[in-house]
């Protein structure tokens, strides 16, 4: 499904962000034992997904939002 890319794993403490391309940034808000709760600044027209809604979405066990994007993608 995805083609192969590289993983880059950081460390960040509260209040620390990790900015993706030029309008994503990512903000680590609390860590709770192994619960991390972050943040995402965006454009509206960039959709925000957590991975397991996403593929149940695909997997037609979900419907999408409206505005979501073709989960037929080929990559």
């Amino acid at each position: 499904m995805y083609e192969e890319r590289s993983h880059l794993v950081l460390s960040r403490r509260c209040g620390e962000s990790v900015l993706i391309g030029a309008d994503v940034l990512i903000t680590i808000h609390e860590v709770r034992g192994d619960r991390v709760r972050i943040g995402v600044t965006a454009p509206r027209d960039v959709p925000i997904y957590r991975n397991e809604v996403l593929e149940a979405m695909r997997e037609g066990l979900r419907p999408p939002p409206s505005g979501a994007p073709p989960t037929d993608e080929k990559e």
